[in-house]
């Protein structure tokens, strides 16, 4: 009986574990549109994810889960003239991202240390770098035009994560765990961007659950 409990438990409590800021409310805009949402109980939505590198994706236990590319493709990668690429860390593309927008979700990024490079997340590819380090998070703005390191909201690996990102033009926002910081910037622009990259640590790897994307209006 007490094993029974201990069942019935863990099952009312599953829905509280995979809630992702069910309540979270935009600073930057006064009104969203709802884009598209994915809570991982089926297949990979092609239409809004892009798998990179070939590294491998799938999901698990209702969350979509990356891990490296094969060996046989690390090595293929490493013998051509583009080794940067073989997929040693997971990366997948959040596509048809709005120009203005909000989107929270849960992420985890798991690995051995902060020894090898940071996580990340491209807000537009390769124009707004949010880098994750053990003692700062640093916005870097279209490589190297423009470098903004905070101390908080930090981003610990190898636990869950309650992510929600606002951007619009001048302004990025940045909520971790409901602690948030927002940067701001002329250079800050999603014009001819939709898509939002994740990259976790070589070797390591990423889980993405209960994602919401909303266009700010």
């Amino acid at each position: 009986m007490k094993n029974a409990a201990f069942v019935l438990l863990i099952i009312a409590l599953t829905p509280w574990l995979h809630a992702a800021e069910p309540n979270y409310k935009p600073e930057l805009f006064e009104k969203t549109q709802l884009v598209y949402q994915d809570s991982f109980d089926g297949t990979l939505n092609a239409e809004f994810w892009e798998v990179r590198q070939n590294t491998t994706w799938v999901i698990k236990d209702g969350i979509l889960t990356g891990s490296p590319s094969s060996k046989e493709f690390q090595e293929k990668k490493k013998a051509s003239d583009d080794p940067s690429h073989a997929g040693l860390k997971p990366v997948i593309w959040l596509r048809k991202v709005p120009e203005n927008f909000v989107c929270t979700m849960r992420l985890r990024y798991d690995g051995k240390a902060y020894t090898k490079g940071s996580p990340l997340l491209d807000i537009g590819h390769h124009i707004h770098t949010i880098c994750f380090s053990e003692k700062a998070t640093t916005l870097t703005i279209k490589k190297n035009v423009e470098i903004q390191p905070t101390a908080a909201p930090l981003f610990t690996l190898n636990e869950w994560h309650d992510v929600a990102i606002e951007l619009k033009k001048g302004a990025l926002l940045l909520s971790i765990d409901g602690k948030k910081h927002r940067f701001e910037s002329t250079n800050i622009d999603m014009t001819g961007q939709a898509q939002i990259d994740f990259k976790a640590l070589d070797f390591g790897g990423c889980q993405i659950d209960n994602v919401k994307l909303w266009k700010g209006l």
